[in-house]
């Protein structure tokens, strides 16, 4: 048994809690029901469904901390692993920076769960992989994607009196379309709650038709150029901009938010006016878990508004020691946008290159957030308001910080899954002026 109701993770977690000995516990439940099925070169490869539970017990004697895990749950194990938690933090030195179990709380469910996809079956998956086959193979492409698709839940206790129990569905799918001689590529990527928003047949058309027109690329040179990115294309650079808005990281110089002199640049004008950015648990486009890794509640919050920094994240210790009030970690980033699909965007584009994604970025410098990459699956010269043709993929040098100072228009918010954090992201095309590649690259 993998998924608890809340009457039975609550009744586990309470025995757990009063087993120790500690001055506190807290424990938490999590379990899930996740299928998969791989394909390439137009055949499935691999698939299966993973099933599992686990609990986890911390405690604290003092300030000396103790975790330990377990993944069975009759009486006997409840014990060792509790007692197992209680001997490390007896061993563990004192953490100078601990902050006791959270007082007991009070959350306001999300919507985080789908029948729709808690229902998936391999028949399901299975039609999945064939409909994004069959379509290319009849058009002498080849195909290569992943559908995974999951239930949860999660469920935790502390020896304070608080208690939390939520479940929640998840659902991706990716695929990547050649051309029989490896010159084209295409890709599309697909984040949802639900399974009955998804529309396979569409999805593999779209990478198939860049596939196809992507296979004679030309050669441009690399400089600064107007480009629309791509949704995709622009959640890479974003979340991983993201990574940077913690508080303490500014505060001690080791972020694009430190001020010079000390501080960071909290209210301070950072961006194009243009950039709202929402953190909110409950909406419905992308709704999270209500509380954070450490189960404090989540709040509805403006992280970047018109352009200022509105908020930091203040981890419990930090914002202790600062004077502030803590507050749960987002789990989401709502981008505001336009009404415009990337379609419109084009048009409305004199010259300029169409990013369809970005990958394999990496950090150059924290201190201005300067990140290197490659586009690929897709890069398209526009002139005169349609894709004249297709060019070869660059490696860029941007900072999404100026990024988000060259703002020329945004389009629709989307959702997707940003690639170097754990965010859930609504995130619109956009259209910038002097994106910086620095070479190209022949890899499609």
């Amino acid at each position: 048994m993998s998924i608890f109701t809340e009457a039975e993770a609550r009744t586990l977690l309470e025995k757990v809690v009063k087993l120790s000995k500690a001055d506190e516990c807290t424990a938490t439940l999590s379990g899930s029901i996740n299928g998969n099925i791989r394909f390439a070169l137009n055949n499935v490869s691999t698939s299966g469904i993973v099933d599992d539970a686990d609990l986890a017990v911390q405690v604290a004697f003092g300030n000396r901390v103790g975790v330990a895990t377990i993944n069975e749950f009759d009486d006997d194990a409840l014990e060792r692993v509790v007692r197992r938690a209680e001997d490390l933090a007896r061993l563990a030195p004192e953490n100078p920076e601990f902050m006791p179990a959270i007082e007991k709380q009070t959350y306001k469910p999300s919507n985080t769960f789908s029948e729709a996809t808690a229902a998936i079956t391999p028949e399901y998956r299975a039609k999945v992989a064939a409909d994004s086959i069959a379509p290319c193979r009849a058009d002498k492409l080849t195909a290569a994607g992943f559908l995974e698709d999951g239930q949860s839940f999660v469920a935790f206790a502390n020896s304070k009196g608080n208690f939390g129990y939520q479940r929640a569905t998840n659902f991706d799918y990716t695929c990547t379309v050649r051309t029989d001689d490896g010159r084209g590529s295409g890709w599309v990527g697909r984040n949802l709650k639900s399974a009955g928003d998804f529309k396979v047949d569409s999805d593999v058309r779209t990478a198939m038709r860049k596939a196809t027109e992507s296979a004679e690329a030309k050669a441009l040179e690399p400089g600064k150029y107007t480009v629309i990115l791509e949704p995709a294309a622009a959640a890479g650079l974003i979340s991983f901009m993201m990574n940077f808005f913690d508080a303490r990281q500014a505060d001690e110089g080791r972020s694009f938010l430190s001020k010079k002199g000390g501080g960071n640049k909290l209210g301070e004008q950072v961006y194009d006016p243009r950039v709202n950015i929402v953190a909110d648990p409950w909406d419905e486009r992308a709704a999270v878990m209500p509380w954070d890794g450490e189960g404090l509640p989540r709040e509805k919050m403006a992280v970047v508004e018109n352009g200022k920094i509105a908020a930091l994240r203040y981890s419990r210790y930090w914002a202790k020691k600062q004077g502030k009030r803590a507050v749960g970690t987002p789990g989401n980033l709502l981008m505001a946008g336009g009404d415009k699909s990337t379609a419109e965007l084009i048009k409305g584009t004199q010259k300029g290159i169409l990013v369809t994604r970005t990958w394999y970025i990496r950090l150059v410098d924290p201190q201005t957030v300067l990140l290197t990459g490659l586009t690929r699956d897709g890069t398209f010269y526009i002139e005169n308001g349609v894709i004249k043709h297709p060019v070869k993929n660059f490696r860029f040098n941007e900072s999404p910080v100026i990024m988000l100072n060259n703002i020329e228009e945004l389009g629709k918010p989307v959702r997707v899954a940003g690639d170097e954090s754990s965010f859930v992201m609504m995130i619109p095309p956009m259209k910038l002026r002097d994106f910086t590649f620095t070479s190209l690259s022949d890899a499609v």
